[in-house]
C-alpha cells in the first residue's frame, strides 16, 4: 500500500527532519529540484521550458530544477519570477511549462496577478508540469480555490497528498510521479491506497479440494415495483458469484418474484413478504439467511418504515458481514441513524455524498471539503465502516483510512454502486471483515471498469461490463 499524506501531515514530517534529523531546509530543497529535473530530463530529449516560480519553497523547488536543467543538462530553459516581474513571458511559445507557483499548503482564493498567470498557463497549447501540486488546487480537499493550473503531469514530492487524488485531483494533477527526497514521516495515523500486489490476498491460488461451502454465502435483498431493477439486482447478485463466493441468494418481493426468476440461473432465489410490491418485515424469511456470512440490503428496496424496520432488524441479529445501500440508507436518515449504534453485525454504509449527507446532517459542501474527516468521524461515532462513495472513495473504520483510486467516469451510471454492493458482499461471505472487503471490493470494480473501457469509451461503459471484466483484474493481482 501507498501512503497518502494530508498537508499538515506532511509539514510535520518536514518539520521532523529538518529539526530532528539535522537535514537542512535548503538541502531538501535541492534535492527537491534535482528530482525535478531527473523526471523532465528522462520524459523530454529538449525543447523551450519555463518555469514559473512562486516566492516559496515550491518557486525554490522550481529554481534549483531550472538551473540544473540548463547548466548540467544544456536545456533552454526561461524563467519567471512571479511578484518579481511581469507575465509577458508567458505570451511567447514554449514546448513545457512547468508550474512552481504554489506548493501543498495553499488555502486561500486565488486572485489577482497569480490567478491571471495561472488562466495564462492553462491557455497555453503545450505540455504542463506542476511541481508537488498544480497551483491553486487545495492540498487536502481537491477542490481548486478558485482557480489551478491543469496538468499534463503532476510531480509529487516525497508523499502522495490527499488532494491529489479526492474530487478534482485527478482532472488537474492527470498523471502523477512521486520522488522521494529523504523527508521522514513518523507518524501512522495518514490514509493509504491499495495496489495491485495488495490485492492477491483477497484472490490467493484456490486449492482444488474445496465445495461451494467452503467460499461462504452471500445474500443481496432489495427490489420494489418502483425500483424493480432486475437486470441490476442480478447483476448485484451476479457479482457477489464473480468475486468468489459459494452461494449467492437474491431476496425480492414476492409479488415481483417473476421479474426477477431465471435472470441469473446460478442464484438462489427467495420471494420475501411484501406489500403492494414494497418488502415488508418478516423475521420468518429473514431467518432464511441465517447460514449467509455476508447481506447486503437496500438496493432499490424504496424508503419507507418497513425498509428501516428490515434495517434495524439486520443490525441487531446479523452476526456477519452487513452491507447497507441505498434505500437502507435513506430510511435510516429518515427514520433513525441511531440504529447503527445497536449492531449486532460488522457493517459497512456506502453512501454517495449526498446519501451521506442526510445521514449525517452534514452539508455537502463541507463533506467534500473534508471528505476524510466527514467519513473518519461518523465511523467513530456510530461503531461502523464508512465507504463514502466519489470519483475517489474513501472508506474509513477502526481500521483506518483507505482511499480507492482506481476507475474512471464510466462507473458514474446508475448500477455501479449494485455492482460494488455485491462484490463487496461476495467478498466478505469468503471470511474477510467489512473493512477489508470494501478496500477490496471497491478497487476490484475500479480496476475491472479500467480494463474495460479500453477499446470503447467511458460514455458507453456499463456496470455488467464491468463485471464480465472482473476476471482480467483478477488474474492481475499478486502477492
Amino acid at each position: 500500500m501507498e501512503r497518502i499524506l494530508s498537508v499538515a501531515q506532511m509539514r510535520a514530517a518536514d518539520k521532523y527532519t529538518i529539526e530532528n534529523l539535522g537535514i537542512p531546509e535548503r538541502t531538501l530543497m535541492e534535492r527537491a529540484g534535482e528530482a525535478v529535473a531527473e523526471e523532465i530530463k528522462k520524459r523530454f530529449k529538449g525543447g523551450r521550458i519555463l518555469f514559473v516560480c512562486g516566492k516559496g519553497n515550491n518557486g525554490g523547488d522550481g529554481m534549483v530544477a531550472a538551473k540544473l536543467l540548463r547548466t548540467v543538462h544544456g536545456f533552454s530553459v526561461f524563467v519567471l519570477k512571479l511578484a518579481a516581474e511581469g507575465a509577458e513571458k508567458l505570451d511567447l511559445d514554449y514546448d513545457i511549462v512547468v508550474d512552481c507557483i504554489f506548493g501543498t499548503g495553499l488555502s486561500r482564493e486565488v486572485t489577482g496577478e497569480a490567478r491571471r498567470v495561472i488562466e495564462k498557463i492553462n491557455a497555453k497549447d503545450c505540455y504542463k508540469i506542476s511541481v508537488d501540486i498544480p497551483s491553486g488546487l487545495n492540498g487536502d480537499s481537491g477542490i481548486p480555490c478558485g482557480a489551478a493550473v491543469k496538468a499534463d503531469l503532476t510531480i509529487s514530492v516525497q508523499e502522495y497528498k490527499t488532494g491529489h487524488f479526492l474530487l478534482d485531483g485527478k482532472d488537474y494533477c492527470c498523471k502523477i510521479v512521486n520522488k522521494d527526497i529523504g523527508i521522514a514521516v513518523f507518524e501512522e495515523d495518514f490514509a493509504k491506497r491499495l495496489e495491485d500486489k495488495d490485492m492477491g490476498r483477497f484472490f490467493p491460488e484456490r486449492t482444488q479440494n474445496t465445495h461451494k461451502g467452503t467460499y461462504g454465502s452471500a445474500a443481496l435483498i432489495g427490489g420494489s415495483k418502483e425500483y424493480f431493477g432486475s437486470v441490476l439486482l442480478s447483476a448485484n447478485a451476479l457479482a457477489a458469484l464473480k468475486t468468489g463466493a459459494g452461494y449467492a441468494h437474491l431476496c425480492v418481493p414476492d409479488s415481483l418474484f417473476s421479474l426477477y426468476a431465471g435472470k441469473v440461473p446460478e442464484l438462489i432465489m427467495h420471494a420475501f413478504s411484501d406489500e403492494n410490491g414494497f418488502l415488508k418485515l418478516n423475521e420468518t424469511d429473514l431467518q432464511k439467511l441465517g447460514s449467509c456470512s455476508a447481506i447486503a440490503f437496500g438496493m432499490g428496496g424504496g424508503v419507507g418504515e418497513e425498509t428501516y424496520k428490515i434495517a434495524k432488524y439486520l443490525l441487531k441479529n446479523h452476526k456477519g458481514v452487513l452491507v447497507l445501500d441505498a434505500d437502507a440508507l435513506n430510511s435510516l436518515a429518515k427514520y433513525g441513524v441511531s440504529a447503527l449504534k445497536e449492531s449486532a453485525a460488522d457493517v459497512v454504509i456506502t453512501p454517495h455524498v449526498k446519501e451521506f449527507s442526510r445521514l449525517s446532517g452534514i452539508t455537502v459542501a463541507s463533506v467534500q471539503g473534508d471528505m476524510i474527516s466527514a467519513a473518519k468521524n461518523f465511523a467513530a461515532e456510530y461503531g461502523v465502516n464508512v465507504l463514502l462513495k466519489s470519483s475517489v472513495s474513501v472508506l474509513a473504520g477502526k481500521d483506518g483510512v483507505i482511499l480507492n483510486t482506481t476507475g474512471n467516469s464510466g462507473m458514474a451510471k446508475g448500477g455501479s454502486g449494485d455492482v460494488l454492493s455485491g462484490a463487496i458482499a461476495g467478498i466478505a461471505a469468503r471470511g474477510f471483515t467489512a473493512f477489508e472487503s470494501s478496500a477490496a471490493g471497491a478497487y476490484l470494480c475500479g480496476r475491472a471498469a479500467e480494463y474495460a473501457v479500453k477499446g470503447q469509451s467511458e460514455y458507453t461503459l456499463t456496470p455488467s461490463e464491468t463485471i464480465a471484466y472482473f476476471a482480467k483484474a483478477i488474474n492481475g493481482f499478486g502477492e
